[in-house]
Order: structure tokens, then sequence, then C-alpha cells
């Protein structure tokens, strides 16, 4: 991989054709796969990665919002798009571009009926959300004669899909609680497919779902994290390859006197003479706080350099008196051997939150094959 010379992430597609790979090769043949790309494909670029993903045979793409299926669209990306978070201002939005809502209530199924039928739309495709015990979206399974019955009223919609969400199916210990939703799927599945009188697509499992639940592949799997290099577990881990390489540069090296300090409000005291590296990164680029006074860290020439003091907007600087290094040398911030979920959890965060994080501001570099 070529040097950086300045604040760049790195994407990887080779990574993520092999992630891809992996988690599809724990599906059965026929299965479909819908490949999350919401919040800049988990950081990175959603048009990047949604192309290559197309290349490699996706079905469909789910985004959090109308905004970011209207920025595949603009790519001239014509594959299935699940709005997964759909609102009412962004109806519109969502016609116009040939997305597809998902409907969590009675308020939005009315609301989404209404527009459609406004709009002169005959079988638009919508989906429906349950909440099985995540409760956060969905309808409930009292809702579903309400649903049948509104639904026969009216040929402006279609329901292309019935799904639910995992809330807990990375953590092992949570396996009853698991079992217990994908089996309240099966049941509010199998009654409104009876009254609905033909059959949409199920599917409920995310990327630990894919891994740890094979019975909750039903017609279609969502995977999210694992495109990206993530299993949520070490093992899994082994077999996925992050996408994203976090990287930046030394500006700057000072040698730092005894009782000298660094940063904002004095963040770092030296008690020794210290070598500090300023690195052109910092919390408007995806670096919190919270990352400050040691806590995290970049690696150097294959070392670990703690930060020192507080987190600046544009800058931290790092302590690199045991390391041999230059201005212009490359610090890694996280990537496929310094990890974000190693980064992540000095903070108990998670690698989610860290990925995500990472500012538009910051140059994105395509590693091709």
């Amino acid at each position: 991989m070529p040097k950086a010379r300045e604040t760049l992430l790195e994407i990887d597609l080779n990574a993520l054709d092999n992630n891809y790979k992996y988690l599809t090769s724990k599906i059965k043949p026929g299965t479909k796969v819908l490949g999350v790309v919401k919040a800049f494909g988990y950081g990175s670029d959603s048009v990047v990665i949604a192309k290559e993903l197309v290349e490699l045979g996706v079905d469909y793409f789910a985004v959090a919002y109308a905004n970011e299926g209207e920025t595949l669209r603009n790519a001239k990306i014509e594959t299935p798009i699940l709005v997964l978070h759909t609102l009412p201002v962004n109806f519109e939005v969502i016609v116009n571009r040939c997305l597809e809502p998902s409907i969590y209530s009675q308020k939005t199924l009315l609301e989404f009926i209404a527009f459609a039928e406004e709009k002169k739309q005959t079988n638009y495709p919508i989906h429906l959300k349950f909440n099985t015990g995540l409760n956060r979206l969905g309808f409930v399974a009292g809702d579903v004669s309400f649903i049948v019955e509104t639904l026969s009223k009216t040929q402006s919609v279609k329901v292309k899909s019935v799904f639910s969400h995992l809330g807990a199916s990375e953590d092992l210990k949570e396996k009853e609680f698991t079992l217990g939703q994908i089996e309240g799927f099966r049941k509010i599945s199998e009654q409104l497919i009876a009254k609905l009188g033909y059959k949409p697509l199920l599917h409920c499992a995310n990327t630990s779902g894919i891994i740890n639940y094979p019975e909750a592949h039903f017609d279609m799997v969502r995977t999210g994290i694992g495109l990206y290099g993530f299993g949520n577990d070490p093992e899994e881990n082994k077999h996925l390859k992050p996408v994203g390489t976090l990287k930046t540069v030394i500006s700057q090296i000072h040698t730092v006197q005894k009782s000298e300090s660094v940063g904002y409000n004095r963040g770092f005291i030296a008690e020794e003479t210290t070598r500090s590296a300023t690195l052109p990164i910092g919390h408007a680029d995806g670096i919190p706080r919270s990352y400050g006074k040691g806590k995290g860290w970049v690696t150097i020439n294959g070392k670990k350099a703690p930060i020192l003091g507080n987190v600046c907007m544009d800058m931290i600087m790092v302590d690199v008196t045991n390391i041999e290094c230059e201005e212009g040398d490359e610090a890694i911030v996280f990537g496929p051997s310094a990890t974000a979920d190693e980064l992540s959890a000095a903070i108990n965060s998670i690698s989610y939150e860290l990925i995500t994080a990472v500012s538009q501001r910051v140059k994105r570099s395509v590693l091709r094959k």
C-alpha cells in the first residue's frame, strides 16, 4: 500500500470482495443478499462500496434515509434500495427516485398510501417492519389485521418484503432472546402471508444473524458491519478484512522538557523529557476527545504512540519518545493490523462508532484489484 502524505482513508475493495464472499458462503444458494450502505458506507464511500457490490452480485441495498438512496441513484445505481427509516417529508424523493420505503407504523402506512394514490402509483413496493423485541421501530403482531384490511382497500402499494431486526445476535448469552425474536417473526409472517394471499420476501438476519443463526436466513439476509470487516467476534474477524484504513502523517516533532505541557488546557505535563509528534487529524476528522490523555493511540513504524493531552479539532500529539521516526512518516489510526475494534474498546465503544465517525473532509483513496 502507498504511504500516506496527508490524512486519508484508504478503501480496500479487495477486502470488501473477501468479506462478501465469506459471508455469502454461510447462506444457502438462492438466498438473496442485501448490502447495507448507510452512513456513507459505514464511514467509507457508499457509491464506491455499492458499485463494487453490484459487481459481486448483491440483490438489494439498504440505507437509513432517503437522501442516502438518492446519492446512489445519482451515481446510476439501479439495484433496489430499501429506506430503513422512512419519514413523510421524504415521500416525494422516495417515489421520484424509485426507492422503497420501510413502513413501520399505522401512521406511516396510511400516509404513504395516501401519497401513492395521489401520485397515481400502482403496486408501489413497500417493506413492512415488525418489532420483535428491539423496541425501536416496527409494527407489532396485533397490527396484522389492520395492515391487511388497509392494503385490501388500495392498489397503490404492494408488500415487497416483511422484516424484523435482531437485537443481540452477536451475543450467544442472549440466544434464548434471539431465538424468541426469530420465532416471533416467523409467526407474524405466517399470519400476514395467510391473510395477504401472496408471499413477500422475509428477512431478519443481520451480519451476526448470518453467522450464528442459519434458521433466521429466510429469503434474504442483510449485512452491514460484516462487509466492512467486522464480525462482532474475534474468531469471525479472522475471516474478514477491514475495508478502511485511516492514515495520517507526522507534521512536526517536538522535544518537550520535563514540566512542560502539551496541548490545550495543559492536558499533558511531561514528567521527563518527551518526544512528541503532531499529526494533522483531530476531533473534526472523527477522533473524539475521549481518546485523549493516553487512552487512544496511533501506530508509527509498527509501534504504538499514545495520544498526549487533549485531542484538538484538527490535530493530535502523540508520544514517540521510544519510536524511531521523522517528520513525514506515516501514522496508522486504524486498519487491518491496528484494528478499529481494538481502538474503540479503549473507550468502551465499538468499531461501528469509530469507522462511521470519519469526517467527510478526510480524503478517500480507493485501492482496486
